[in-house]
């Protein structure tokens, strides 16, 4: 009998651990280290992960044509105004999760749709080499970057598919004021010979020598690179664009349970400690430090931005950038 009771309890040990790995969830990332992010979660939970990576305007698009019906759960990773616009269109998913309350409410959504993960900043990214062959120094600061002898030299991503990228705009447009934003821009424009069409495009573009320098997120995964090709990242020193990098469930997610779960974890101690070491950044959890591989940053440089202007003015931002600069798309 007493053989026969641990079999059963074997049994259901088994079903158990069977239904538990069955958990499955859709995610669309653009992310550093996500691969290995997920593989923690799936260990942590069971839950299996399935992702694709998109940048945030291309999603954007996608699930205004998917008029609530979208192919995926959660959206991790990617540039803050459109999680705003999808708040704004009815698209997301409400979730107060419990971890919320050690995220500072400057990064998060104060409705629940969305939450920060980690702050995204904007710097420069230089080939040692080219500057060298060139004769040209690295820029310091934005003025810098516009003045002419970096003609030619100059790439970033378009800001219309690009979050980061459109953050750097907004930005230096709340930073300066619209007029004399738009007329750095004209500047900065004619240093840069056509916009990349991925927010990690041009970092890879400067490490391969095509261009002296980049417009980056001063994440991690670029900033060591340092270490690969001759390459240096640089703050800048009059100010710093920032946003966070959003996260979000999708309304009418498939797998929701699931997807609250991971919107817990990533905001979790463990997550964010998970996430920043896979690709280092400052975190927005209260108490997790800012990891010594991003360089000392002067966190008092960046902008004062209204999070909320991100997304109520992204198109109207967009429109100007196309009538300017649409020409420069590639």
């Amino acid at each position: 009998m007493k053989k026969r009771v641990l079999t059963f309890l074997i049994f259901l040990l088994g079903l158990s651990s069977l239904v538990f790995a069955e958990g499955s969830l859709k995610v669309v990332a653009a992310y550093g280290g996500k691969e290995k992010i997920f593989q923690q979660f799936t260990k942590d939970t069971g839950i299996k992960v399935d992702f694709i990576d998109m940048s945030s305007g291309e999603l954007l698009s996608k699930l205004e044509a998917e008029q609530g019906k979208p192919s995926a759960d959660v959206w991790f990773g990617g540039g803050l105004d459109s999680f705003i616009a999808a708040k704004n269109k009815g698209l997301l998913e409400k979730y107060v999760s419990p971890e919320m309350a050690e995220v500072p409410l400057k990064y998060r959504d104060k409705d629940g749709y969305w939450s920060g993960v980690s702050l995204v900043l904007v710097g420069f990214m230089v080939n040692n080499d080219i500057l060298e062959e060139k004769g040209l120094k690295a820029p310091k600061t934005w003025a810098d970057l516009a003045k002419p002898e970096y003609r030619d030299e100059v790439i970033m991503a378009n800001p219309a598919i690009s979050g980061t990228n459109y953050a750097l705009v907004h930005n230096l447009i709340q930073a300066l004021g619209e007029e004399k934003a738009w007329a750095y821009f004209e500047e900065l424009g004619k240093n840069i010979p056509f916009l990349a069409k991925r927010g990690g495009e041009p970092p890879l573009k400067v490490t391969s020598g095509e261009f002296g320098v980049a417009v980056i997120p001063m994440s991690g995964e670029f900033i060591l690179m340092e270490g690969k090709y001759p390459v240096t990242t640089i703050y800048p020193e009059d100010m710093i664009p920032w946003v966070p990098a959003g996260m979000a469930i999708f309304k009418n997610a498939e797998n929701l349970d699931e997807a609250k779960k991971f919107i817990d974890w990533a905001l979790s101690e463990k997550g964010q400690i998970v996430i920043r070491d896979e690709d280092p950044r400052a975190m927005v959890r209260n108490g997790v430090e800012i990891p010594k591989s991003i360089k000392t940053v002067d966190m008092s440089k960046l902008v004062n931005i209204d999070i909320e202007r991100l997304g109520t003015e992204r198109e109207q931002v967009l429109n100007e950038w196309k009538s300017r600069f649409g020409n420069k798309a590639k």
